[in-house]
């Protein structure tokens, strides 16, 4: 499989061999259940939709209520398509677990994918890390945290794309790649991997193999 479905469960550390203490983040992975084959026949692309996190019908829509029926599954939280071209190996209903992606033998990558903590609207200092203006002298006031300069007035006498100003932070899509996996505990679906994954405790995440 080229991926499964996880939360966050939150951060340890663990010791290695050689006696240093390594950040870690702690991962619920799966079990996820196939609820829909995509064909290049059919659909123009070939894929696998895992689902995740079991739920009741009563916090389900009711088109969402037919097709777990037609996968004759029980209605899951979070749907997620991976590219996949030999489906022939899977069918609809069928359990992927994390013994599936990850080697609990040797040492294994995998890339996660999560979303972000949202900041809401930020300034330039805290999402960029500008230094801000400086000093209060030469008649400055009041602007220690603010932009500066944003272009030149007379040409091209307007702001350029990209230019790095206050704004929406984070809530954003990112990808985390090559974390090394530290420990597995099949049984509980558990994945400790090395380093941070974002989001927040207890958000969805994407494990890549």
């Amino acid at each position: 499989m080229p991926g499964l479905i996880g939360k966050k469960i939150g951060m340890t550390s663990v010791f290695s061999a050689e006696g240093k203490n390594m950040p870690c983040t702690v991962i619920e992975a799966g079990p996820c259940v196939v609820t829909q084959l995509r064909t290049v026949e059919k659909d123009g692309y070939a894929a696998v939709q895992l689902a995740y996190d079991e739920t009741t019908e009563k916090h389900t829509s009711a088109p969402l209520q037919g097709h777990f029926k037609k996968a004759g599954v029980a209605p899951q939280r979070k749907l997620v398509e991976f590219p996949l071209d030999f489906q022939k190996e899977l069918a609809l209903g069928d359990t992927v677990t994390l013994e599936d992606i990850v080697n609990p033998e040797g040492v294994t990558y995998v890339d996660v994918v999560g979303t972000s903590k949202g900041r809401g609207f930020q300034g330039v200092v805290h999402r960029y890390g500008f230094a801000g203006v400086g000093g209060q002298t030469h008649g400055q006031h009041n602007r220690l945290r603010h932009p500066g300069s944003m272009g030149a007035s007379s040409w091209p006498s307007r702001v350029l794309p990209g230019m790095r100003m206050a704004g929406h932070m984070g809530n954003a899509r990112v990808k985390v790649l090559n974390l090394q996996v530290i420990k597995v505990i099949p049984e509980e679906n558990i994945v400790v991997v090395k380093g941070s994954v974002p989001g927040a405790k207890g958000s969805y995440v994407i494990l890549e193999a």
